[in-house]
């Protein structure tokens, strides 16, 4: 059985957190299997939280900031 997907504003959220994750990891030249390695993650999962595939708990986002060296509040600027 398929996923269904996420309508509306989630998905619009997931898709913007996704592009600045990756935005900013590639910026800092990461690959995204040394970010996920470094953020203690499964590189699937880092892939699926670039896609706007994955709703990402609040210590993952933690755990992303801090690799990029950045607050919370930094991350999700503009978003």
């Amino acid at each position: 059985m398929g996923r269904m997907k996420r309508k509306g504003r989630t998905t619009d959220i997931l898709g913007r957190f996704g592009q600045r994750v990756r935005d900013l990891r590639k910026e800092q030249g990461y690959s995204q299997e040394s970010f996920a390695a470094v953020c203690e993650l499964d590189r699937t999962y880092v892939g699926g939280i670039e896609r706007g595939e994955r709703n990402v708990a609040l210590e993952n986002i933690e755990k992303i900031a801090v690799q990029l060296g950045m607050s919370l509040a930094e991350l999700m600027e503009g978003l």
